[in-house]
C-alpha cells in the first residue's frame, strides 16, 4: 500500500450539508481497500476560474493508503460523481514526508528545551 493525497473540490451549495458527500468519498476509498489517515476541511474558497458555472467551491483534503489498483478506480468514480466538481489524486512524495517529520521532531525538541529553561 502506498500513501496518496486526495484533494476533492465539492459544489459550493454543499457547504452546509457536506456530510453525505464526504461519506460517499470515504465509502469509495474503503471499498477499494484504502485507509484514510488524515482529513482536512479547507473550507469554501474562490476558484481561479469558473468551473461548471461556479466561482466558489469547498476544498477537502484526504491522506490515504491505497493498494496499486485503487487510484484508477477511485478517479473514475469521482469523475462521474455529481457533488464533486474536480479532484486530484497524487502519490505522496516520500522524501518530502520524511523531511517534514524531521522538522517537526526538531521543533518539538526545541519546545522541550525552552520549557525546561523557563521552569
Amino acid at each position: 500500500m502506498k500513501d496518496y493525497e486526495l484533494t476533492v473540490v465539492f459544489h459550493p451549495d454543499l457547504e452546509m450539508n457536506l456530510d453525505p458527500a464526504l461519506d460517499k468519498v470515504r465509502k469509495l476509498i474503503e471499498q477499494n481497500g484504502g485507509k484514510i489517515t488524515k482529513e482536512e476541511n479547507d473550507g469554501k474558497k474562490r476558484l481561479a476560474y469558473p468551473i461548471e458555472g461556479q466561482d466558489f467551491a469547498v476544498y477537502y483534503y484526504f491522506n490515504v493508503n491505497l493498494p496499486a489498483e485503487a487510484p484508477a478506480k477511485i478517479s473514475s468514480v469521482l469523475n462521474i460523481t455529481d457533488e464533486v466538481i474536480r479532484h486530484l489524486l497524487v502519490r505522496e512524495d516520500e522524501l518530502k514526508a520524511k523531511l517534514a517529520a524531521r522538522r517537526k521532531a526538531k521543533a518539538d525538541d526545541k519546545e522541550e528545551v525552552t520549557e525546561e529553561k523557563g521552569e
